[in-house]
């Protein structure tokens, strides 16, 4: 440009830009800056820049994004006649090392009527801010433990992976930057794979999906992905972010093994087993013994319940029962009567415990049918009782012997020295003496259901039931004599 052209009307028109812009004369002169030049440059006046081009270099430092110095700077480029767009530089003032900004600059270089250079100018928007989003990005990107990757939409390669997403498979990251989203297949086995491939393409959102990442050592791992359509720089890119589905998935099988094992044993068990719902007791499953037994289908029971078909012969018992399984968690030996679908009543002991099924609590309740022992010991103790019905040349140890048979695991009496009414002690020194109801009567001068009332009364204060456990306790205690 000749010394002395006027530009004041140029100046006038870009003076009042929000971009800055910087004139230079062809000669090397830095001639006028906008307000907004300056500022980007942390100048209050012209001569801040330098004055010229080689002032300028002296005091700005310029250098690319990844931190390598610019040699060729966009202000000499200009000044040698390029037309360039959209350059990225970061600018330090040497004078100022807390100063530190992104440019990004673009060129225009304005002819004569010969086509020679007359008028070059630089123009420049900062971009700190962006940057500085972008840096804030990459530093949480790089730090988030949630597997991650990014890819470029324009040809779908990878640019970004973090450390999780490394960690998780097992590629390094060179082996993953600048590979195709087909090499590298987040999307591999997606269950809506044509949908998350059109959205790919689309650059929209992908909805997360279940899918199966090939590994690098030739295995697989289950995941759940998404993706979102992001901008990095002016760039197109979507986010794959991911949750490692892998551990789920082994515990899955695990419990579908446990599950396959749990229903195998219950089958085939061959004790009479159910498993009930803990709120109402209806049957989700019986096996095979438990209907042989009782004779119930596992169809009918599901059906219609226990408590329909009359399994439980006292209601009262049931109630117990149930009452003692909310209290406890686990109910061990209950001892009650069961009927079977033809009506026959069976002595059964019945353990049952709380357990959870998926999240479902249930019952999973044991019965084992003891008609043929308890029928056994009341045969047992009714001889007993009629042998003991006369004990007179019973010697004390064959007393002793013949009570333990019928309570082989009695405890002590809870009140081993009641307080017996002398009427009582009576009685019972004669009943260990071996005499029934009428002969004591007789000898005490009482009518028989005196007798019995007394004997009653002395029952209830030892704890005991029967006139053979009289006589032990008596004799133990001194009322043979």
């Amino acid at each position: 440009m000749t010394t002395g052209v006027d530009r004041s009307q140029l100046r006038q028109i870009i003076a009042g830009l929000t971009e800055g812009v910087i004139l230079i004369e062809p000669d090397q002169r830095i001639t006028w800056a906008n307000a907004a030049a300056l500022a980007m440059h942390g100048a209050a006046d012209l001569a801040e820049l330098g004055g010229t081009v080689a002032a300028y270099r002296a005091r700005f430092e310029l250098r690319y994004r990844n931190h390598h110095v610019i040699t060729n700077t966009p202000i000499e480029r200009v000044l040698s006649g390029e037309s360039f767009d959209e350059v990225i530089v970061n600018v330090r003032r040497t004078d100022r090392p807390d100063f530190d900004v992104m440019h990004r600059i673009r060129s225009l270089v304005i002819t004569d009527a010969a086509g020679a250079p007359d008028c070059l100018v630089l123009i420049l928007s900062d971009v700190t801010p962006q940057f500085e989003a972008e840096e804030r990005f990459e530093k949480t990107f790089n730090a988030n433990p949630a597997p991650a990757l990014i890819c470029r939409l324009s040809d779908l390669r990878h640019v970004k992976v973090n450390l999780g997403f490394l960690e998780m498979t097992g590629y390094t990251r060179d082996a993953v930057i600048g590979r195709s989203a087909y090499e590298i297949d987040v999307l591999n086995e997606a269950r809506s794979r044509d949908l998350a491939i059109a959205r790919l393409n689309a650059g929209e959102t992908i909805p997360q999906m279940e899918a199966c990442l090939r590994l690098p050592g030739g295995g697989t791992r289950f995941v759940i992905v998404a993706g979102q359509p992001i901008d990095m720089g002016d760039e197109p890119c979507m986010l794959f972010t991911f949750a490692d589905l892998d551990l789920r998935k082994k515990a899955e099988t695990a419990l579908r093994h446990s599950e396959e094992r749990f229903a195998t044993a219950f089958r085939l068990a061959p004790v009479p087993t159910i498993l009930c719902r803990i709120d109402d007791f209806s049957v989700i499953g019986a096996n095979q013994a438990f209907s042989r037994v009782f004779g119930y289908p596992e169809e009918t029971l599901a059906e219609q319940g226990l408590d329909a078909v009359g399994l439980w012969s006292d209601r009262a018992q049931r109630e117990r029962f149930a009452a003692d399984l909310a209290a406890q968690g686990s109910v061990l030996g209950f001892e009650t009567c069961l009927r079977s679908r033809d009506g026959v009543e069976m002595d059964c002991l019945v353990s049952a415990e709380r357990v959870t099924i998926g999240d479902e609590a249930c019952v999973l309740a044991v019965l084992q049918d003891i008609s043929d022992r308890k029928r056994s010991e009341r045969e047992l103790f009714a001889a007993i009782e009629t042998v003991m019905a006369d004990t007179s040349w019973f010697t004390r140890g064959l007393i002793e012997k013949l009570g333990n048979l019928r309570h082989p695991t009695a405890e002590a009496p809870v009140n081993p020295s009641p307080d017996l009414t002398r009427r009582e002690g009576e009685v019972l020194r004669l009943i260990c003496q071996g005499l029934g109801d009428a002969a004591i009567a007789k000898r005490l001068g009482l009518t028989p259901n005196t007798v019995r009332n007394h004997a009653a009364a002395l029952y209830r204060k030892l704890g005991i039931h029967r006139r053979g456990e009289a006589i032990i306790w008596g004799r133990e205690n001194g009322f043979a004599t």
